[in-house]
Order: structure tokens, then sequence, then C-alpha cells
């Protein structure tokens, strides 16, 4: 029987043996080598998107300074806030309602707190980074671009707001917090029902935040598209440094993992 797997093999008049072992070897290495060019892919593409989030989020800024608000910008809060359903209505406002204070802080550190008590210390200094960064960031933001929040006499507005309107503070919240979150989830816990239902919860979170901010007329579409593409850039860094750190065992690979 080990005969018919033994191929013989002829080298410059000598008939050698190739065995099954190295055509495994070949496959593994082709297979690599397809793997690596995979990566290698990925790896471009999330590139091209980080430079190309930055372009348009500089156009957004140039923009935002310059005019107060734009023609698209007074439509697509109209056509948003066209819906009146009771439950959209309430969706909407609590959505948003999350992101102020006292409730957003006390979120925040509650899930540090959390962190903390399950050994994840890394976990927890970059949860912190993530979202702390992010909002610093957008506050300086608001401060040198200086566009105001819509007006009542455009749009309606729920509730008129004194500081600066770009980017959205709410949105770059929920993306550096609520996204960095949806990472740790998906990367530590084990498969579950809950985890699904986590991953759901949290993805939805920072999906509804940016059309609740519009729809209640606290911040202009453009507003919240920069925030989406400031936060997904400021949240991707922080993930490569999250990576950077556990490579060099500053994160806890332990049983907490799912627990």
């Amino acid at each position: 029987m080990m005969a018919d797997k033994v191929k013989p093999v002829k080298r410059q008049g000598v008939v050698t043996v190739e065995k099954p072992v190295d055509a495994w070897r070949r496959t593994l290495a082709v297979a690599d080598a397809i793997a690596a060019k995979l990566w290698r892919r990925r790896a471009a593409m999330f590139e091209a998107y980080l430079i190309c989030a930055m372009v348009v989020f500089i156009i957004l800024a140039v923009i935002a300074q310059t005019w107060a608000y734009s023609a698209f910008d007074v439509k697509i809060t109209r056509a948003v806030q066209t819906f009146h359903a009771g439950w959209f209505d309430a969706l909407m406002r609590a959505v948003t309602w999350i992101g102020f204070l006292p409730q957003g802080p006390l979120i925040a550190a509650g899930i540090l707190l959390l962190l903390y008590a399950r050994g994840l210390k890394w976990e927890m200094v970059m949860t912190g980074a993530s979202v702390l960064g992010g909002s610093a960031l957008g506050l300086v933001l608001k401060v040198l671009i200086g566009r105001p929040r819509p007006s009542a006499d455009m749009v309606t507005v729920i509730k008129q707001l004194g500081d600066n309107s770009f980017p959205s503070g709410h949105v770059l919240f929920f993306t550096t917090l609520f996204g960095f979150v949806l990472f740790l989830a998906y990367t530590l816990l084990k498969h579950s029902w809950w985890r699904t239902l986590l991953l759901i919860l949290l993805l939805g979170l920072v999906g509804m935040i940016g059309p609740s901010r519009i729809y209640v007329g606290e911040h202009w579409a453009s507003d919240v598209v920069a925030a989406y593409l400031l936060g997904s850039v400021w949240l991707a860094l922080s993930v490569l440094v999250y990576r950077w750190g556990a490579r060099r065992g500053m994160t806890r690979w332990s049983s907490s993992r799912g627990e």
C-alpha cells in the first residue's frame, strides 16, 4: 500500500523517491503565498480607505469653514425630518440622548470599569484612549472651524445648542467608544447568541447616532459624515496601537476571554 503512495522521480540518471510529505509542503507553500497576497491586498485597500477618508474629511472641513450650510445639508435634514412615526421619533431621541451629559461619560466609565474588573487592563487603556482622543480631537476642530448649528428658521430644531456644529461630537463619541468595544467583542468573545446580539446592538448604536443628530436638527448631514470619517480613522489607529501592544505582551489573553 505504501508503495502506491510513493512516486519515483528520475534526476540525472538516478532514481529518487518523492514522498507524500513533499507534496504537502508544496501545497502549504502555495497556500501561504496566496494568504500573503490576500493580506497585502487587504492592507492596501485599508490604507486606500484611510487616505480617501482623510481627503474627503478635509474637503468637508474647508466647506464647513467657508459656508454655514449647503443646499445639500438642508435637503437631507428636511428629508429625514419627514418621518413622523412615533416609534421613530422615540428611537431617534433616545439614541441622541445617550451621548449627552451625564449619561455619555457614565456609560464610558462603566465600560472601562467592567474591562478593568475582568482583568483586561490593556483593553481598558486603549478603549479610554480611543474615546477620549477622538472626543478631544473633535472639540479642537469645533473651535478651529467654528461652524454654527442649524437654525430653527430653516429646519426643525428640537433643542438649540450653544456650541459649534462641525464635526458631530456625538458621532465621534459613538464611533470611537462603541466602535472599539465592537472590535473587542468580535475579537475576544466566543461565538454565542449573546455575542451576536451584542455586536448587533453596538453596530446599531453607531449606525443610528448619525441620522438621530440630523433628525433632532442639531447637526447638518455634512457634520455627521465628516465625524464618521474622522471617527473611523481614529478608531483604526486605536486598533493598530492595540494590536501593537498585544504583540508585545501588553494585553492579557487568558480564560477571561468569552467568560
